[in-house]
């Protein structure tokens, strides 16, 4: 069996980016950028006022002055100021010409157009006043290419005079459930039967990772119409398969992979849950036939599809980096296989702290429902005491940015 690593680094090493688009802004928001982006203005583009408050030269303190004018945001004052004059300035407005230093309004004393200190007054030259660049100059980088376009990158590209940008097209997945037992969600099962989740599980997880997914339902264990199903794919940029991988004589995905042409890259992971992952190419479509219990196809998702996904639309990290908290309970030594054990992580006055779940068999999808974590036990990894760091990957949706 492969490890988790390798098997990962094989599957991305053998996925390309998907064809470059441009969006607007407004339609951007967590996408990946497909290419630098530096900025073709300067923010602030003038020296601004940071305060209320009045305009003057330092070189003036303590006054008094005579008043002139006034800048606004929007409406700069348009002359030039002289010895002993100020200008009232609001916040956001620029800067006055011969002006060199903001005095907060709750500092002066204003008669008329005639203005004196009667408070402390600013501590030196340029107080309360944002230089012009003060956040970045025209040619700054400000996103690169494979960064996630968060709303505040949505916002610094928009400061930055962009009103589109480049980013790969949403990849295309097609999810294809299999096996008799299964039926959809809102039905009643026959007496030997069971409602299936992993088609909506797994939509929901991908349409949130920024994928486009077309769930294909249910196919029955025959293989005649697994073939169908699957010629019924050819097209997507990634078909998932769920159930029907492992060894049984139902598991019918494989062969019926093999019949259809596709080339499989690896078959078995040395990971729990899910061992019996695989991944392969048919024609120009990328496979990736997870377990079918619905905790081993959630973990085996997180760990293959969503970096795919990612790949495909650009990201520069597409395997998400775990965080270090301390574990509040002890940890038993692990096998020959990477665990994955759902858990939940929440902040405490001592720091982040994961506790793992009672139960963790792999059909109880109430426990993964109320788990927001998975504590990774490495292969034959030693056991751990309370208070110790593990290494966690987060089920946020946000996993795996840069």
């Amino acid at each position: 069996m492969l490890s988790l690593d390798s098997a990962q680094r094989q599957l991305l090493d053998s996925v390309g980016r998907l064809p470059v688009e441009t969006l607007s802004l407004h339609e951007a928001a967590g996408r990946w950028a497909a290419a630098d982006v530096r900025a073709v203005r300067t923010q602030p583009p003038f020296p601004a006022s940071a305060m209320d408050g009045y305009a003057v030269r330092w070189a003036d303190m303590p006054g008094p002055w005579r008043i002139v004018g006034e800048s606004v945001a929007g409406a700069r004052f348009a002359g030039t100021v002289r010895g002993g004059e100020a200008v009232r300035i609001l916040t956001g407005a620029p800067v006055p010409d011969g002006c060199d230093t903001v005095i907060v309004q709750e500092d002066v004393t204003r008669d008329g157009d005639q203005l004196r200190l009667t408070g402390d007054g600013p501590p030196r030259s340029g107080a309360h006043i944002r230089r012009a660049g003060l956040d970045f100059a025209t040619g700054d980088l400000l996103v690169s290419a494979g960064q996630m376009l968060t709303p505040a990158r949505i916002g610094l590209l928009a400061s930055g005079g962009d009103g589109r940008v480049s980013v790969h097209r949403r990849p295309h997945v097609v999810l294809l459930s299999t096996g008799d037992e299964l039926v959809p969600p809102g039905t009643t099962p026959g007496p030997d039967q069971i409602i299936s989740s992993n088609g909506v599980l797994l939509a929901a997880l991908l349409r949130e990772a920024g994928a486009e997914v077309t769930d294909a339902g249910i196919v029955a264990d025959d293989a005649y119409a697994l073939d169908a199903a699957l010629a019924g794919a050819a097209g997507c940029d990634l078909l998932v398969t769920i159930g029907g991988a492992s060894v049984g004589d139902r598991d019918l995905v494989l062969p019926a992979l093999e019949r259809s042409g596709a080339i499989i890259d690896f078959w078995k992971v040395a990971i729990r849950p899910g061992k019996p992952v695989l991944t392969g190419l048919m024609g120009a479509t990328r496979v990736i036939g997870l377990p079918g219990n619905p905790v081993s196809a959630f973990v085996c998702a997180h760990l293959f599809v969503l970096p795919v996904i990612r790949h495909m639309a650009g990201a520069a990290a597409a395997v998400p980096t775990p965080v270090m908290p301390r574990t509040a309970v002890a940890l038993a030594a692990n096998g020959p296989r990477r665990d994955h054990i759902r858990a939940c992580l929440e902040q405490t006055g001592d720091g982040p702290l994961v506790t793992p779940a009672t139960m963790q068999d792999s059909s109880m999808l109430r426990t993964l429902a109320d788990s927001n974590a998975l504590i990774v036990r490495p292969e034959h990894g030693d056991a751990v005491p309370a208070g110790a760091f593990v290494p966690v990957l987060t089920l946020d949706k946000w996993s795996g940015d840069t």
